[in-house]
């Protein structure tokens, strides 16, 4: 073989309505199913509420920036990798790439690992999703997901579209069964968070999971070169975001008037299953398990589209080594979903070896995105400042708010995400250096300019920080 990407028809073109069910599709997965538990350990009501509010404009102004990049930039493709390129070079554009990637295929392996832990309850061997039995019965999904994709985008993207819309429906009876059977009292004894803790310490310990169950406010802008229109990018993402903000944060609140905030933290995951059962006897905890199911194998197929495309446009840009170019003659990006799944078969059995799997992926997941989200809200800063593109356009001033905000709102979660999982994050981004190395070599360049080697020896230092740090214990996961 050549290695030189095989020609193929024009790009499928999806329709508005179709992107808006991929964002949503892809947003509605694993974490709105975590949440009870997850806000209930951190903090109470009023916390909840102000960390919702927070991660609301935080989220829905990073949605107003994809939008904004959307429309200033139209021939940027795949976007939240080709705005770190424009806007800071090849390398960081590389690791951008690489990192949302790897971000997709750790959050990949989280919804084989909760629809483990779900079955766990009736069949024991699963555990939570942590056992040989349960990682061998994951490993067959992901490959059959595989062979599903493989038949085609478009008829992907058709089944998203069909699965998205069912999924909901748990979710939202959740939410009106919980409303009916919220007790007053319950709640208002939910209102305050851990005696002690300073609301600030409330909140900010509840960011990971945000930024987790936002993932995939910025789908629509990734496939944005299946669009039938090109501002249907933009309205797609805004509108995927304001329906799902609605829906997670109701979750979370009516869950505080079922049980006190002591029991839900104890649930097992999926602990919304727990808190339906308190609600309406064990028959909720049968549905909210199908639910999950449903709607994380729908999610599941929105993300491995995503994380193929985007390995296929940076391979195409010469951004990657050629063969990740390759497509059928289907318009499936073919080796990158190849590389897509060989990567969340290894996470998988790293799974095998983690104290606690659930929370372990999710939150390696959410920190993985940090880097590709803050090079894409510091491409929309730098552009407004430069005037790139703008001219005498008065919506320069609001988008460089926008900008400003964005990064700044990124720059919070990279610290609340914490130094442990920045460092584990380096871990991973490091060594993809090796694909850079050899997308330079085919194409017979210099490998590093000296800006290039100052940003490797970062990486690495960071790395080797966070190896010796697991190794010591000093890390812990």
């Amino acid at each position: 073989m050549s290695g030189a990407p095989t020609p193929t028809r024009a790009p499928v073109k999806l329709s508005l309505l179709t992107m808006t069910t991929m964002v949503v599709g892809s947003m509605v997965g694993a974490g709105v199913f975590t949440l009870p538990q997850r806000f209930a350990a951190e903090t109470g009501v009023e916390g909840a509420l102000i960390a919702w509010a927070v991660a609301g404009v935080g989220t829905l102004t990073l949605a107003l920036m994809f939008q904004a990049l959307s429309n200033r930039k139209p021939e940027l493709d795949a976007g939240i990798y080709a705005y770190a390129k424009a806007g800071f070079g090849e390398y960081l554009g590389f690791f951008s790439a690489f990192g949302y990637w790897a971000t997709t295929c750790v959050g990949n392996v989280s919804f084989w690992v909760l629809i483990m832990s779900t079955l766990g309850g009736l069949f024991p061997a699963l555990g939570e999703g942590d056992t040989i039995l349960a990682v061998v019965l994951s490993s067959a999904g992901l490959w059959g997901y595989y062979a599903l994709v493989r038949r085609g985008i478009k008829e992907a993207a058709i089944i998203n579209r069909i699965v998205t819309i069912a999924k909901l429906v748990p979710i939202l009876v959740f939410i009106l069964l919980a409303v009916f059977a919220l007790d007053p009292e319950v709640f208002a004894g939910n209102l305050g968070g851990p005696v002690g803790v300073p609301v600030f310490e409330q909140v900010r310990s509840t960011m990971l999971i945000m930024v987790f169950v936002f993932l995939g406010v910025e789908g629509a802008s990734v496939y944005s070169r299946h669009a039938k229109r090109r501002r249907d990018v933009g309205r797609a993402t805004v509108l995927g975001f304001l329906a799902v903000f609605a829906i997670f944060a109701s979750v979370s609140i009516v869950s505080y008037g079922i049980l006190p905030s002591e029991e839900i933290a104890a649930l097992r995951q999926p602990s919304m299953a727990g808190v339906l059962e308190a609600a309406v006897g064990p028959w909720g905890s049968v549905f909210v398990s199908i639910g999950l199911i449903v709607s994380i194998l729908g999610a599941y197929l929105a993300w491995t589209l995503i994380a193929a495309e985007v390995l296929f446009v940076a391979a195409s840009d010469g951004d990657m080594p050629r063969f990740l170019a390759r497509q059928s003659d289907r318009d499936v990006p073919i080796t990158a979903l190849l590389a897509t799944s060989v990567l969340a078969q290894a996470m998988l059995v790293v799974v095998l070896f983690s104290n606690d799997a659930v929370n372990f992926v999710v939150d390696l997941t959410s920190s993985l995105s940090l880097i590709p989200f803050l090079f894409a809200a510091g491409y929309l800063l730098k552009i407004a400042a430069t005037r790139d593109g703008y001219a005498r356009d008065p919506t320069r001033g609001r988008e460089l708010a926008l900008g400003a905000i964005a990064t700044g709102y990124v720059v919070f979660l990279l610290f609340a995400a914490g130094l442990t999982y920045v460092l584990v994050s380096s871990i991973i981004y490091a060594p993809a250096t090796i694909l850079f190395v050899m997308t330079r070599r085919e194409q017979g360049r210099r490998l590093f300019s000296p800006g290039e080697l100052v940003i490797l020896a970062v990486s690495i230092a960071a790395a080797v920080v966070g190896v010796v740090g697991l190794a010591t214990g000093w890390l812990t996961i």
